[in-house]
């Protein structure tokens, strides 16, 4: 798929506030310093889409980008961050669960993972909440380009042997690199194919 027009659309502190559910969505999480930002602004090829901070938790609402005018990306707020309140950690799982659970249009969640570190329990929680909710998501290792190829490779499998001590099978997986633009088009490949799908047999979400 070729990303040939991409606007803001709205930042929502609530669920209900995104906008009206008549397109495809597909949403991109994980923990607040796993490159979100500057894997989305790779994927569409614009440096200042998704801010990106130095400041882990910078994303604080749900945020809506409506991509070639037929679908929506939508950038959550990272989960786990330590260095808030307590009080506002829960306001923003709370919001992301609420999105999560509640979105009718959301056909992925791509959950976000550093491939630099050996699986980590916060990661593993999340995904394993997904299976049970019945969420639809891909599994995207971030920040390839910051280890060797063999290490990468071990990182990974790690993850996988760690999931497959309660999963049967995994889902998709994507290796990338927001700095080398590595793994951005296979994403957006499934994104397209996705989308060729669901219009083919005339899914609407607004029903």
């Amino acid at each position: 798929m070729t990303v040939k027009t991409v606007s803001f659309v709205k930042s929502s502190g609530k669920w209900q506030e995104c906008p009206e559910p008549t397109l495809p969505e597909y949403a991109f999480i994980g923990r607040s310093n796993v490159g979100k930002s500057s894997l989305i602004n790779a994927m569409m090829n614009h440096k200042d889409l998704a801010k990106t901070s130095q400041t882990p938790g910078k994303t604080q609402l749900i945020n809506h980008f409506l991509v070639n005018e037929n679908w929506y990306l939508t950038d959550l707020p990272g989960y786990g961050y330590a260095r808030v309140s307590k009080v506002l950690r829960r306001d923003f799982e709370k919001l992301i669960t609420n999105y999560i659970l509640n979105r009718k249009n959301l056909v992925n969640l791509f959950v976000l993972v550093d491939v630099r570190h050996e699986p980590q329990k916060i990661d593993i929680e999340f995904i394993e909440w997904c299976g049970e909710n019945g969420i639809p998501f891909s599994i995207v290792f971030t920040k390839a380009d910051k280890l060797k190829p063999n290490a990468v490779i071990k990182n990974v499998e790690s993850y996988k042997n760690e999931l497959l001590k309660t999963w049967d099978s995994l889902p998709e997986l994507y290796v990338t690199s927001a700095e080398k633009k590595e793994g951005t088009d296979e994403i957006l490949k499934f994104i397209g194919k996705t989308n060729d799908f669901l219009q083919q047999n005339h899914v609407r979400f607004d029903e």
